[in-house]
């Protein structure tokens, strides 16, 4: 006969395993995916209305939307499930140090005088490897063809230059929508249907 300790251990291991079954960070491709494409498509709108240098900054309202959003979010998650994967956390610093690097890179390819020759293209291809990164480690198809697709158009935004750079941001923002926002929206679905089954 089974005693009291031996249940609550099953049921203990039970919670844990449930707990590990359960995935975290399914907002972040929405919560960077929704700013990155928005202030794209503001840029673009400024460009095309003013042509002004101090446009091309506008693209720093990304992380100025992003960084508080993901930090909400990643505490909301935390407080769901009480721990995150190895893997889980290798994906959360992997989009962190591409977040840093993008920021970072912008703002370098500014002063260099280069924004506009390789920021857009840069980025979107940056989105996309990490998309199929995620989708690999996740084992999550829409990620990974999403990722091959953003990846493959990743260069379009380098074939308009000079006056006709602000094209680039409008490019670049269908990207986005392709490697971070639908994604996002299938892994969101996708995790309301595990978290109901392991409920």
């Amino acid at each position: 006969m089974i005693e009291n300790n031996d249940l609550e251990i099953i049921d203990r291991m039970r919670g844990e395993v449930i707990s590990r079954a359960k995935v975290t960070g399914e907002n972040l491709f929405l919560v960077w995916g929704y700013p990155t494409a928005i202030v794209l498509l503001i840029e673009f709108a400024a460009m095309m209305i003013w042509n002004e240098d101090w446009c091309q900054w506008l693209w720093m309202g990304i992380p100025l939307i992003g960084a508080p959003l993901m930090v909400h979010y990643l505490r909301k998650d935390y407080n769901r499930v009480g721990c995150r994967s190895h893997s889980q956390d290798a994906i959360l610093k992997m989009w962190i140090f591409v977040g840093f690097a993008c920021c970072i890179g912008g703002f370098m390819m500014g002063v260099a005088g280069v924004f506009e020759q390789l920021f857009c293209s840069t980025l979107s291809l940056l989105c996309g490897f990490c998309c199929f990164i995620t989708g690999i480690i996740l084992h999550f198809k829409p990620k990974t063809s999403c990722g091959i697709v953003a990846s493959m158009l990743s260069p379009l935004p380098l074939f308009f230059q000079g006056n006709q750079w602000p094209w680039q941001l409008l490019i670049a923002s269908v990207i986005v929508v392709v490697a971070l926002i639908i994604p996002g929206h299938l892994f969101n679905k996708y995790v309301r249907q595990v978290d109901e089954l392991t409920s």
